[in-house]
């Protein structure tokens, strides 16, 4: 018995021996398989079990880049808001939980409960957006709450961060600021030129719940938006604001501009029109109120925009083919046809019969403005947006009149055609072909010299000049002093005006050009070529924008003062500076006169199209001190609201209103010894009508091609840019008009 047992003991542990060395065996091919499975698959089933574990992110906001002044002012900024975010999964773990967070939301919210009660229908979901934009004392009450012992119960509860554009001052500068539109996208000015310098780009923390329920989160940090320092002197933005407003209040206009620049740097200072709009609401109804008050109406329906509206679509408008030509038959024949609605179908007529509707409410003086604009559809208003953002300093062409005549002098004393001693003979007109232009005082300067021709503005001595200079002279200083091509300033939008080129620069065309009439420019034209008559003749590239740094202050990149080209000599220069200053000492700018300051300066006077309306765009473009000039102030006032407008002297009024408070602050010292008399013989300009024909439509803004290389082809200091890079020259056929006229100007 006992010797079987033995047997059977044996056999049992050499079964066992065998057992376990298969198994271990077992084991040793099991952990090798996993190893090699595990060096070659292991990265796709971790991607997998990551995939079935509970697994969430979030996205974390950049902050664009504030805009500030050249003294550090904020302009723009983003401020930190907070979404208000609920978990319906995490407040639905318990009635307990449910019933705590709800009332918390309910008591520092006031969220109806309702609303609460929709968001937790989605009991899988883990945000629910409750609330936007609140401000930190918004919240501070509630997170207070959350850290006392009555609060355990609230859960599922959190804010998510959020960044809100904001302009501290306002409509300060608002169409040189612009302002953002949804998604952090620049609209207009600064906001929109520098759209992408300003925005900075989203992190994430992502986050996810390991099998031991361990809350495991990893973050990407946001790269927040480079911050702009601009060029402008919020103060003076401020002086130049409030002195126009001050204007518009007394006596009105259209439009008042003005632009400030430093002659010695392209920098523009303050860059300001009447009509201005709160940048943190630039869609309300704030922005076009002004567009139909009973005083501005009127504009507003002649505008041809406006007017076409109003028209019923035509069959080339609605089949989108209708050619330049036909557009142009069309315009000309838009006042002598009566609207037709034949052919229109049913929704058309319906849709015309609504325009129609609004058209009477607009016209109809007895109802207020904010009713009219009530009554405004989408896209009308949108009309009406767009013109109020509209920046007539850089979008807007108009005809220059006499403020030119500072560029045709410059010219003809540069290429030595003249020597400065000439003299010229007005006996109140000239005759150039068949044309008898007039002068703007009927009675002639007599023998006047080349200052006295510009101090009184004497079309007959500039005519005279300007055929000295021949047509091949007088178009090359258009180009040079960059009429007819965007100055390619840091803003969109920008127009290059138009100019007859030198084959078309026939004897009438040069003549009236010679006193800025029958070409178009723009504001920002004429401030920067005119910087360069005053400076020695350095023509600066004009911008907005002097650095851009990050957020810690560091220098992304400074935009220094960029010489284009040389205009004028540095003698040229010093003789149009003393002959500008005779303008206001004894001139037609004597009204721009501040006491203890050497000021030069030049008037314009223009009458607008259609011809013998009495309506004119009167402007003063001046600079101080004479000796070292450090400031330019120019002013355009578009239909001034007074009886006589040609005689008001409006735009020198306004100038020397704000040279009279912008010196003082800028600290240029006065150097004045002896207050001058002046010539109380010499007033205001007068205009009168000089050009029958039509000129083209000036709003032709640079290509985007010209807009990109403005950004990234500066030139070299010193060098001309050629055509190509810089716009090529917008030009103009000459009139068509052969029968004889008797134009006048002033």
């Amino acid at each position: 018995m006992a010797k079987n047992r033995k047997r059977f003991l044996s056999r049992m542990k050499s079964k066992l021996f065998v057992m376990m060395i298969l198994i271990t065996l077992g084991y040793l091919v099991l952990i090798v398989n996993i190893y090699l499975i595990n060096k070659r698959d292991g990265k796709k089933y971790e991607k997998i079990v990551l995939a079935q574990q509970s697994y969430d992110s979030i996205e974390i906001p950049y902050r664009r880049g504030d805009i500030l002044d050249r003294n550090g002012t904020q302009l723009a900024t983003s401020e930190k808001v907070y979404n208000l975010i609920m978990e319906p999964k995490n407040v639905l773990q318990s009635d307990e939980v449910k019933k705590a967070t709800s009332e918390a939301l309910v008591k520092y919210f006031h969220l109806d409960q309702k609303t609460i009660d929709q968001a937790l229908e989605d009991s899988g979901s883990l945000y629910k957006k409750m609330l936007q934009e609140l401000t930190y004392d918004e919240i501070a009450p509630f997170q207070e709450f959350l850290a006392t012992e009555e609060a355990e119960a609230v859960k599922g509860i959190w804010f998510e961060d959020q960044y809100k554009r904001y302009y501290p001052h306002g409509s300060l500068a608002c169409h040189a600021i612009g302002f953002t539109v949804s998604g952090n996208v620049g609209q207009g000015g600064i906001e929109g030129y520098y759209n992408t310098e300003m925005n900075g780009i989203n992190g994430r923390e992502y986050g996810y719940l390991t099998q031991d329920m361990t809350l495991e989160r990893t973050t990407k940090p946001p790269v927040n938006g480079y911050n702009i320092v601009s060029t402008i002197d919020a103060n003076a933005q401020s002086i130049v604001e409030k002195k126009i407003d001050a204007f518009m209040k007394e006596t009105g206009a259209k439009n008042v501009s003005a632009l400030v620049m430093n002659p010695n740097s392209g920098e523009v200072l303050a860059m300001a029109n009447s009509n201005t709009f709160d940048l943190n609401e630039p869609y309300e109804n704030s922005a076009v109120r002004y567009l139909v008050e009973d005083n501005y109406l009127d504009y507003l329906l002649e505008d041809q925009e406006v007017q076409k509206y109003f028209q019923p679509p035509t069959e080339e408008q609605k089949t989108g083919e209708q050619t330049d030509e036909a557009q142009t038959d069309e315009t000309q024949a838009d006042e002598a046809q009566a609207p037709s609605t034949a052919g229109l179908s049913e929704k058309e007529q319906e849709e015309y019969g609504k325009r129609l509707e609004l058209k009477n409410v607009l016209e109809n003086r007895g109802i207020s403005a904010d009713e009219k604009i009530a009554n405004m559809t989408d896209d009308f208003k949108l009309i009406c947006l767009n013109k109020a953002w509209r920046n007539y300093i850089i979008s807007d062409g108009f005809e220059p009149g006499s403020t030119y005549k500072t560029f045709t002098i410059a010219g003809a004393m540069e290429d030595s055609v003249l020597n400065g001693d000439e003299t010229f003979y007005c006996d109140g007109d000239y005759e150039v072909e068949d044309w008898v232009i007039k002068c703007h005082n009927h009675a002639g300067h007599g023998n006047i010299n080349i200052e006295q021709s510009l101090m009184y503005s004497c079309n007959v001595a500039l005519m005279q000049i300007a055929q000295k200079e021949g047509r091949k002279t007088f178009s090359k200083y258009q180009d040079t002093f960059g009429f007819g091509k965007i100055t390619r300033v840091d803003l969109a939008g920008e127009a290059a005006g138009l100019i007859y080129p030198e084959e078309k620069l026939n004897p009438v065309e040069l003549a009236t050009s010679s006193f800025g009439q029958g070409l178009t420019v723009t504001m920002m034209q004429i401030g920067t070529a005119f910087c360069s008559v005053i400076n020695g003749g350095n023509y600066y590239q004009p911008h907005l924008v002097r650095q851009i740094v990050d957020e810690n202050g560091g220098v992304i990149n400074n935009i220094e003062p960029t010489v284009l080209r040389k205009t004028i000599s540095s003698e040229t220069s010093d003789y149009m500076r003393q002959a500008l200053f005779a303008v206001v000492d004894s001139g037609t700018a004597q009204k721009a006169k501040v006491d203890g300051y050497t000021i030069g300066g030049k008037t314009g006077t223009a009458e607008k199209l259609p011809r013998g309306n009495q309506k004119y765009v009167l402007s003063f473009i001046g600079f101080a001190p004479v000796e070292n000039p450090q400031v330019v102030v120019y002013v355009t006032v578009d239909e001034p609201g007074v009886e006589d407008q040609a005689n008001s002297g409006m735009g020198t009024i306004i100038a020397h209103s704000i040279f009279e408070e912008l010196l003082p602050y800028m600290n240029i010292y006065q150097t004045e010894t002896e207050k001058s008399k002046g010539d109380p013989n010499v007033g205001d300009q007068e205009a009168t009508p000089i050009y029958e024909g039509a000129i083209p439509d000036e709003n032709q803004e640079g290509s985007e091609d010209e807009i990109q290389k403005s950004r990234t082809d500066e030139g070299e200091p010193g060098q001309d840019i050629e055509a190509s890079e810089a716009g090529e020259p917008q030009t103009v056929q000459a009139g068509e008009t052969q029968q004889k006229q008797e134009p006048e100007d002033e």
